[in-house]
């Protein structure tokens, strides 16, 4: 018994290093949420900023796809087996090592497609909504309220229903999202 506790009380080869990667994972994604949404926001004021109805629902429609797209990666990664990316590994798939990395990180991937980047679509996506009920109701001389009121209802609908969809997508084909991503990121990389 004294023995057990002695030994559960000694930190493991390595745990160290383990534990200064993890202290440095909140500071990094809260500067990458930082960046994500000024990247976003900056986006959405200069395509906003002469455009007309057609353009302004159309970026709108964009970040909810975008936060759509990005949650289904998040589930994928979270709920995909890494046997199938074994065997493409044996055969040489080149991104096939991108795919391990991801599900080994899946906790990360998750945070930062689901939270970071979804939430920043969500919040961009409502000042995009804001400012097209803004120039709706000064253009048409519209109800502001039941303006806002059908709009916020729309977005949420779209990003909810689109969620759900997305959800199930992910679940049913984590296997082949999580390998398209991989291609993607592998060909990022060479370039």
């Amino acid at each position: 018994m004294e023995n057990q506790k002695k030994a559960r009380a000694k930190k493991a080869p390595g745990s160290e290093k383990g534990q200064k990667k993890r202290d440095y994972w909140v500071p990094k994604i809260f500067f990458m949420s930082i960046v994500i949404s000024a990247v976003f926001s900056l986006v959405s004021s200069n395509v906003l900023e002469g455009a007309g109805y057609i353009v302004a629902f159309l970026l709108l429609m964009a970040f909810i796809l975008i936060g759509i797209l990005f949650d289904v990666v998040g589930v994928s990664v979270t709920v995909a087996d890494e046997r199938p990316f074994h065997s493409m590994a044996a055969h040489r798939e080149k991104s096939a090592s991108c795919a391990l990395r991801l599900i080994r990180n899946a906790e990360k991937v998750s945070s930062v497609c689901n939270d970071v980047v979804g939430d920043i679509s969500g919040i961009v996506s409502g000042s995009t909504a804001a400012v097209i009920v803004t120039r709706l109701c000064a253009s048409f001389d519209l109800d502001s309220v039941l303006m806002s009121l059908v709009i916020s209802a729309l977005v949420s609908g779209l990003t909810i229903g689109g969620k759900a969809i997305g959800k199930k997508i992910a679940i049913n084909n984590s296997t082949q999202v999580v390998h398209t991503v991989s291609r993607v990121i592998y060909m990022v990389r060479r370039k």
